[in-house]
């Protein structure tokens, strides 16, 4: 199999340094080019990062040099890779679309675009069809694919399989690690010993985007589902893990062990194909009264699946506690797993 290769644009940032590290044992994507701010430009990357993945950086990834973001940087690979900033990445990603460049991103403009698949892999493989009409639609020469916000990624996995219950509405609380906050994006004395009752923006993503991502594609749009959602964000003194309290409330009662059996046999596409990056089993389903906890599950199947306990059926409702890797899943793996779905479909 001939390797795709590719580049990744914010590859010194916390984000792209999972992304770096997951590439470097890829058996089929090869990551031939990075780029970051103006001034790394030139640099090797060993050079150019502060790097804070943990072990030592990647030796693929060590002597290569810094490129820019332009197009004309980036025209010798099959696909770029975002890991960059919201605040930067539209005109940026937007160039290169034009100019006839393939990007798959993971920060947040055009993620609502209706031409644009958002896809969460496992939920929503299928909306990729979109590419087919977005060059004509949009005229672009190239094709843009968007990851979803990291909390959204996570919590609408358990969400899709039981959709066919009838959701009405639902509550939702969630305690999201400081890494989503980026490295330098809380000071220590903010967060030690303390909670952070709101996140600018997150309450508002998590069911917009959910929305979209277990919509229905038809014909050429996708018809969102309607998720009536109070969201209540919170940020946590925890290094790494998405968490959210869900109660999920039906038109009609369901049971809980069917329900927890309908979330641990849950299975997609990149399951079926056996992509190298997609968890054998998505959604994990823990049976102690304690878990899920960051420190315990937060890394199973190297971070790309989901963790659910404390599935209960409770005052009308129905609680679970989820817990997912806002870095893996809700950002390097999931950007990987989107592309090598792609590949399969023969989108690059």
């Amino acid at each position: 199999m001939d390797k795709l290769k590719v580049s990744l644009l914010g590859a010194t940032g916390m984000v792209g340094q999972k992304m770096v590290r997951l590439l470097s044992s890829h058996p089929y994507i090869e990551l031939t080019k990075v780029s970051a701010s103006p001034g790394k430009i030139g640099k090797r990357y060993i050079e150019a990062v502060k790097w804070v993945e943990g072990g030592e950086v990647p030796e693929q990834a060590r002597d290569l040099k810094i490129v820019s973001t332009e197009p004309e940087d980036h025209k010798d690979v099959d696909v770029v890779l975002s890991a960059l900033p919201n605040e930067l990445a539209e005109g940026i990603e937007l160039k290169l679309v034009r100019e006839g460049i393939t990007v798959v991103s993971n920060a947040s403009p055009f993620r609502m675009d209706p031409e644009v698949p958002l896809i969460n892999p496992e939920v929503n493989w299928d909306h990729l069809k979109l590419l087919e009409t977005q060059r004509q639609k949009r005229g672009w020469k190239g094709l843009l694919v968007k990851n979803p916000n990291c909390t959204a990624a996570i919590m609408s996995m358990p969400i899709k399989p039981l959709l066919k219950y009838r959701l009405n509405h639902m509550i939702i609380t969630t305690l999201q690690a400081v890494s989503g906050a980026g490295y330098n994006g809380l000071s220590f004395m903010s967060i030690t010993n303390n909670v952070i009752p709101f996140i600018k923006g997150e309450e508002e993503k998590i069911p917009k985007e959910s929305g979209k991502m277990l919509g229905t594609l038809v014909n050429d749009s996708i018809r969102h589902v309607e998720l009536k959602a109070l969201v209540t964000s919170t940020r946590v003194p925890v290094k790494v893990g998405h968490m959210g309290v869900m109660y999920l409330f039906f038109d009609s009662p369901v049971n809980a062990e069917e329900v927890k059996r309908d979330l641990s046999s849950f299975k997609s596409l990149p399951q079926e194909r056996n992509l190298p990056t997609a968890p054998k089993t998505p959604i994990r389903v823990l049976e102690g009264e304690d878990r899920p906890q960051p420190e315990i599950d937060v890394s199973a199947e190297r971070g790309m699946a989901i963790s659910v306990g404390r599935v209960k059926n409770e005052n009308g409702a129905l609680r679970m506690v989820v817990l997912g890797d806002n870095l893996v899943r809700g950002a390097a793996g999931i950007t990987i797993l989107t592309l090598e779905v792609m590949k399969e479909l023969g989108y690059v």
